[in-house]
Order: structure tokens, then sequence, then C-alpha cells
């Protein structure tokens, strides 16, 4: 077991985290141990006994601690957040980088707000399928090493199950860390966040300004990817939104069934602030609020800094087209550009959703043929098809290699991770490990995993997600 343990954050002033120790359970049980991960990082899975996964034990060379931060969420203004039920444990660093280790669910921290910083069965089942299934999908995510049941009860509207989620990110630093030093005009603490985040991230960074933009330059390309499987992540609030560029804090988050731009599955989200296509817009809204911290910091005349970062919010539509008309190409068989392409993929998605039609299940019924059973609104497929074969009859390589390589088969359908929860509720996690297994190959499934491809019926359907913390 590697001792190599370190915690670059921890050596930051403590007025940017609270050092503990995760609070111990009563009798922990391994769930899951994320084997491959565990090796890539360099540790021997055998080593992340419940002990561990659960908080009960530290691995030699950890430094626990809570990191604080702020955030809007869903608009508003919240001066002091922080992590509430998570413990950062510490770093762990080799030919992948540097990446954080942290406990989720694993007790009460000074940033707990009245909550018991536990987590039930739920939402760490919940984030352990979804953040693995983006990973496969080739989509920025953080990553679950592993998930632990405490052998205690959590109450909420009843009483579940418990359970700890140990998570893998790059970083947990978010825009409301920068948000809650420029709040309490704390420059010096901008300053060390700002120099922390470029030396971790973004060493090609010269300063605020050019930082600003490769986090702007990594949220277009994450949420362009987002939009490409159907992705909602459903509270994209402030603080919910990593500087490293990826995809953090699986709440109520879904994967479409049938499409419309419009879709919201989470049960706050009462006037679609966070629906699927305000998704690029609202990254845009947080970025202006990094920027809006990082203005001190900038040199120069303030209105010059504040023209200079306007700029770089500005150019983000200019940076997330060419990503989603990319993927979306490839998605319909396009390896190259044509000036009609653009109005072909949006033509496609205003017939599927007048026809109500599965996301995934029409994007992958594009490469054999069975498309036109998912665009059953009058006429809609016929006055489209014709165009996309005369434009793939162009294409110089092989359209349905490319289309095989662009839409996933197998995503966590809404109906089977609740299905999954269920399951656990009652004591069976069967279907739980078989999800993980079989979103480990969302391109490529086994014969006997193709029933977990199916769109939900109408009574499978789900229609609205909770946080469930």
């Amino acid at each position: 077991m590697r001792e190599d343990f370190d915690n670059s954050y921890a050596r930051l002033p403590d007025r940017f985290y609270s050092r503990l120790v995760p609070t111990a359970v009563a009798s922990p049980q391994v769930l899951r141990v994320n084997e491959p991960l565990a090796r890539e990082l360099g540790l021997d899975p055998s080593a992340l006994t419940a002990e561990v996964l659960s908080g009960n034990a530290l691995l030699p060379g950890t430094d626990p601690l809570a990191q604080v931060y702020a955030g809007h969420q869903f608009g508003g203004w919240v001066p002091r957040l922080g992590d509430g039920r998570a413990i950062l444990l510490g770093e762990i660093t080799g030919d992948f980088g540097r990446r954080d280790i942290q406990l989720k669910g694993s007790g009460i921290t000074p940033y707990s707000r009245n909550g018991d910083g536990r987590a039930w069965v739920g939402p760490v089942m919940r984030e352990y399928i979804v953040s693995e299934a983006m990973h496969a999908l080739g989509i920025p995510t953080t990553r679950a090493l592993g998930a632990a049941l405490t052998g205690e009860g959590v109450q909420r509207e009843r009483r579940y199950p418990g359970a700890v989620l140990t998570r893998v990110a790059a970083s947990h630093i978010r825009v409301g860390t920068f948000q809650y030093f420029a709040a309490r005009g704390d420059s010096a603490g901008l300053r060390l966040l700002l120099d922390h985040c470029i030396a971790r991230h973004y060493p090609q960074a010269d300063g605020p300004l050019s930082f600003l933009s490769e986090v702007a330059a990594a949220q277009a390309r994450l949420i362009a990817r987002w939009m490409s499987v159907g992705f909602i992540h459903g509270v994209m609030n402030t603080d919910n939104m990593a500087v490293s560029g990826e995809t953090i804090d699986y709440g109520p988050c879904a994967f479409m069934d049938a499409y419309h731009p419009r879709t919201v599955f989470s049960s706050i989200d009462q006037q679609g602030r966070y629906a699927f296509q305000e998704q690029p817009n609202m990254a845009v809204w947080n970025l202006a609020q990094l920027a809006t911290s990082l203005l001190p910091l900038m040199d120069g005349d303030p209105e010059h800094a504040a023209e200079e970062a306007t700029r770089v919010l500005e150019n983000f539509a200019t940076q997330f087209s060419p990503e989603w008309m990319q993927l979306f190409r490839a998605k319909i068989g396009l390896t190259t550009q044509e000036d009609g392409d653009e109005a072909l993929i949006t033509g496609l998605l205003a017939r599927m959703a007048s026809s109500q039609a599965d996301f995934t299940a029409t994007f992958s019924a594009l490469t054999n043929g069975k498309a036109r059973d998912h665009i059953t609104d009058n006429g809609a497929w016929a006055s489209w098809a014709p165009n996309w074969r005369a434009r793939i009859s162009r294409e110089p390589g092989d359209p349905k290699a490319t289309m095989r390589a662009a839409n996933p088969v197998l995503i966590p359908r809404n109906h089977r991770v609740e299905e999954a929860i269920q399951a656990g509720i009652g004591g069976d996690y069967a279907p739980f490990h078989r999800l993980v297994d079989a979103l480990a190959r969302p391109f490529d499934p086994l014969a006997d995993d193709l029933d977990l491809a199916a769109p939900p019926r109408p009574d499978e359907r789900v229609l609205r997600t909770f946080c469930g913390t």
C-alpha cells in the first residue's frame, strides 16, 4: 500500500479549511471497490477495506480536512457553504497527475449547517453509477473509488441505510471557493487560491485573466459533452462547478429519455433554470461569477479589467459551438464539415422533440436504419432522411463506424438507477453491481445487458429526481 499521500491544499492557510477526522460508524461493510481505478492510482484494492472506505481507519499519510466555499444556489447568494458532509483525506500523485481522495457522508463538519453530515445509500449508489458511466463515456468527471455501508440508519423523509462514498477528483475547488474569498475582500487569499489552481490545473496560465480563459474553455468542452449524451446536471450552482473542468456533485442529475430541449428533472428546479438547453447559458452565468471574483487580482484599470473579462465570457459561444458541432456531426456519421451540417443536426433534434423520440435510442438506431421507428411525427423522418443520406454519401470514411463510436447504446437510464436504489434499500445490491458493470461498456455492451438499453415503459418513467443527500 502506498504511503506517499500528500495534501497540497492543507499547506494553504487554515482559513481555507477546517482540519478534522471522519466520524466513526458502527458496523461498516464494503459495498463496492473500484479495483481498476485503485490500481491506476497505485493503490492495493485489498487495502480498501470497510474500515478505510467508511472513514473508521485512515490510510498512512492522509491529512483530512473539510474545505470552505460559498456559492450561488439557484441564483441566490449563500456566503458560507463548504464541505458539509465530506472530508478531503489527501492527494495521490503519479503519472496521472494529482488526484484528491475524499469521503462523502463521513460525518458532521463546521459547514454542515444543522445537517447530520451523513449520506444514505441512494445518493451514494447514484453517484457511483452515474460518475463511472460518465467516465466510460469519455466525459471529464469525478470518479468513485469505493463505497461502504455504515451499519447505521440515516433519517430523511424516512430512515434509510447509511453509506459513505470515496470520491476521486482532479480537485474539489469550485467557482464558489473563489467567491468565498472575494466576498470577504480577502485579496491575499484569492491570490493564494489562484496560484494554487494555476499550478495544479493550468500551468500555462500566466495570471487571472488567462486562468479565467482556461476555465471557460474547459467548461465549454465539458458542457458540449454533456449535451451530446443528453445529460442534465440538474443543479449547476456555482458551488457545483469545478474549476478543473470535471463534472462534480451528482445530485438530481439525469439522462433524458424522450428528447425535449426544455427537459427538467430536478424536483427543486421549479423555473427550469437548469433545463437541458440552458446548461451552456448557466455555464456562462457561473463563469461571470468567477470573473467578478477575480477582478481584484487583475492588473491595471478596474474598468479595463472588467472589459477584458467580459470578452472572455463572450468568447464562450465560439468555444462551445465548435465542440458541440463536432460531437453532433459524429453522432449522425460525419467527420468532415459542410455548410448545411448545423441545419441537418438541428432539424433532426426538432423532429425528435415533436416525436418525443428517445434521445439515446434514436441516435443509436441511426447506425442500423431503424431511426424511422423513433421519428414518428407525421412525415418527419421522410422529410429529413434523404438530405442526411445524401450528406453521408459524401463522407470519405465509414459513417456507421463514426456513429457507433459516438452514440452509446447504454446510459444510466433513470428508471434503472431508481430500480437499483430501491433494491439496495431493501438490502439487494445485485442490480447496482450489474448496472455498474454494464455501463463500463456503453458503446459495445454484452448481449446479456441489452435489456438495460431499453427506454422506460410509461409506468417506469422517472419524472423528478432529488438531491437526496
